[in-house]
């Protein structure tokens, strides 16, 4: 066992049963909970993050009545047929010592279809249902499903359940003014608006007796106007555990919040000190979650006495081996989650099944698998971004001999630029593990070579994956070539100085994140490195007399650095094809550092003065230091022909294949697929 983090594992004992270490996966909706004939396909997930010594896994949420369904026919707990699927999952994860419980979700007014019910009928900005105000009968016929499901669960092998009262769902719904309007005994005071989560905690324990985990997910900072007071949260959080929870876990912000809580730009465990708060008024262990996402964060937390646990749903997905390779020494071989959310919650929340952009087999550990080897090759991989790496690592594991080579001086591609984004730091971590895992797997690496033919002919190479990238694609625009005119690698690579006004031609995910780049003072720290900058930027205050967490002064975000307009051709609303859970982030960042955002625009020539344009404004011109072209790419594929008049086998992946967007999650994927069949 390694020495760096001795708390995180140290064993939990609950009294009636120990967890084997301080890691739980906290709940993630996979999108293959929902129907029968996917539970193989879960039971290896699960099993996987158990064999990798987790030592407490959460499901997705499970529905316990159909007035719950995040959407219809979806996952739900309601029925003895539910049993044996269901034994599929616990017996894998049982397997391997691991324990896990069932979340028991009630969607409340976020369920996506007509027969939604809430504490009052209030509609969700976020949802086109108008949810029914649910009555005293079915509020005791929910209390009853919640029983028993739990009963369900544990007849299925689960060690426990998780009740869902946070995250906005219908148990947060009753708890907060904001949507509990009631003047019967389930509204009004917090005793009543609180009845709901306990009797159902209370009535689970009746029923699953004393020796099963039951886990409370509560609300800490709603980040919503009509939120709760700190002594509201800590009243509900007592009574619960009065009730008869095992352990308390923490959630953070409504899905409606206009606050961010998990991408990337939220700080590492940004809401620890709330778990501290609350874990002083508590008999029962608490857990901290929301930005944790390496051994020596949560080691940190759990050395400080701010939790006694920590909740990792994304990074455990980014690796299933976390816990073992932090027990056993080889943190920088950990696939560190990047909080990117573009394979995780944009696929939940657009209706695709999850996965991770750093890791493709989350969620298809039953596809993505080794083809038998029939023969050892020797492959060179041209290019060292996230498709050769990928691809250089996974044919090196499978046994070949790999040599990778790379024009440039460093490995990274276009993550190299990406990493420097204000509010993308952690994209560094990926380059980190890419780099422990080329020396662990054997990869020969060669920078600062350019690749011939001849080369890969001398070389006696079987087969060659080309993953050379892109090529910034140039517009047709009269006057391109003025020195005013800059592309984006010009930027964000060479660090090449530019003026104080900018035009930014192109708004997708580039042209976004050049935008971030260029509003940022560097003489400054970053807001997503530093918390209390992070707050003010937001609005967000942690002071116990505030409800919900939303700072009476507006947000403040600082004065941007330099004047932009973010400019597209398409007459639609900037970023409207940016992620579904991360977009608006993003927008949000740009607009409060006063970013011109231009759509319909027509480019017609650049000049000295800058960048005319036609807008529904009628003929403009930008008055401009410097014009960042942001415009596509094309993929960079001059070896390919040369290679195969040797009669050498070329494998085309990542931008080499398909140059949209500079699509890592794809690039990554298609990389590991190729390489596990060769």
């Amino acid at each position: 066992m390694s020495d760096a983090f001795p708390i995180l594992n140290s064993p939990l004992d609950l009294g009636f049963t120990t967890l084997r270490n301080r890691i739980m996966m906290g709940s993630m909706h996979t999108g293959i909970e929902d129907k029968y004939k996917d539970f193989d396909k879960l039971a290896a997930y699960f099993e996987a993050r158990s064999k990798g010594g987790t030592a407490l896994i959460v499901t997705g949420g499970f529905s316990p009545n159909l007035e719950g369904w995040l959407y219809p026919f979806a996952s739900k707990m309601s029925s003895k047929g539910a049993i044996k699927p269901h034994q599929k999952i616990t017996e894998g994860v049982h397997k391997h010592g691991g324990k896990i419980v069932m979340q028991l979700l009630h969607a409340g007014r976020y369920a996506y279809h007509p027969l939604s019910v809430s504490a009052s009928n209030i509609k969700s900005s976020i949802n086109p249902f108008k949810p029914r105000e649910i009555g005293d009968f079915g509020i005791r016929r929910t209390i009853a499903a919640f029983a028993k499901a739990a009963k369900l669960a544990q007849e299925a092998g689960y060690d426990g359940v998780e009740v869902m009262g946070s995250e906005g769902y219908l148990l947060n719904q009753f708890i907060c003014k904001r949507t509990n309007r009631r003047t019967d005994r389930w509204g009004g005071s917090v005793e009543n608006r609180a009845r709901l989560s306990v009797e159902i905690v209370r009535r689970i324990r009746e029923t699953v007796g004393p020796n099963f985990i039951i886990i409370y997910r509560h609300s800490l900072l709603d980040l919503v106007e009509g939120g709760n007071t700190w002594d509201e949260v800590e009243y509900i959080a007592k009574a619960v555990q009065d009730a008869g929870a095992t352990l308390l876990n923490t959630g953070i912000g409504w899905h409606e919040a206009k606050v961010p809580t998990i991408v990337t730009s939220v700080p590492r465990a940004a809401f620890a000190e709330l778990t501290a708060r609350l874990k002083k008024t508590l008999r029962i262990p608490v857990i901290a979650s929301n930005r944790i996402n390496k051994p020596d964060v949560a080691e940190k937390l759990l050395a400080s006495g701010q939790c006694d646990m920590v909740s990792m749903a994304r990074p455990l997905l980014a690796d299933p081996e976390f816990a073992n390779k932090a027990k056993e020494g080889r943190a920088d071989e950990i696939n560190v989650c990047i909080a990117c959310n573009q394979a995780c919650l944009d696929h939940a929340f657009g209706g695709k099944r999850v996965s991770c952009l750093v890791n493709p087999r989350a969620c298809h550990e039953t596809e993505i698998v080794d083809a038998p080897l029939t023969r050892k090759k020797k492959i060179a991989v041209v290019g060292a971004g996230m498709a050769g790496l990928a691809a250089s690592i996974e044919a090196a594991r499978r046994g070949h001999t790999v040599v990778l080579f790379e024009q440039s001086g460093q490995i990274g591609g276009q993550f190299n630029m990406a990493k420097v984004i204000p509010g993308k730091e952690e994209f560094y971590e990926t380059l980190v593990y890419f780099d422990a895992m080329l020396k662990k797997t054997g990869v020969t690496v060669k920078l600062n070579t350019r690749v011939t033919p001849e080369l890969i002919r001398d070389g006696q190479f079987d087969e060659v994956i080309l993953a050379t990238g892109i090529k910034p694609r140039t517009p047709g625009i009269e006057g391109v070539d003025h020195p005013k005119v800059m592309s984006y690698i010009d930027v964000l690579l060479h660090k090449k100085p530019v003026g104080q006004k900018v035009a930014v031609i192109g708004a997708g995910g580039i042209g976004f994140d050049v935008s971030e780049y260029l509003t940022h003072d560097f003489s400054h720290p970053s807001p997503t490195l530093d918390l209390e900058s992070w707050k003010k930027e937001w609005g967000i205050t942690f002071d116990p007399n505030n409800a919900g967490g939303i700072d009476r002064v507006m947000p403040q975000p600082p004065a941007p650095a330099r004047e932009i307009w973010l400019c597209q051709r398409k007459d639609e609303p900037l970023g409207k094809r940016l992620g579904k859970t991360s977009g608006w982030v993003h927008k949000a960042s740009l607009k409060s550092r006063k970013v011109h955002f231009m759509q319909g625009v027509e480019y017609l020539k650049i000049d000295d003065r800058g960048l005319h344009i036609m807008s529904a404004h009628g003929p403009e011109i930008l008055e401009v230091d410097n014009i960042i072209v942001c415009a596509g790419q094309d993929p960079l594929r001059d070896m390919e022909e040369p290679l195969k008049a040797l009669g050498i086998p070329v494998h085309r992946v990542g931008g080499a294949d398909v140059a949209a967007e500079l699509d890592a999650k794809r690039a990554i994927n298609q990389a590991t697929r190729l390489a596990v069949t060769l």
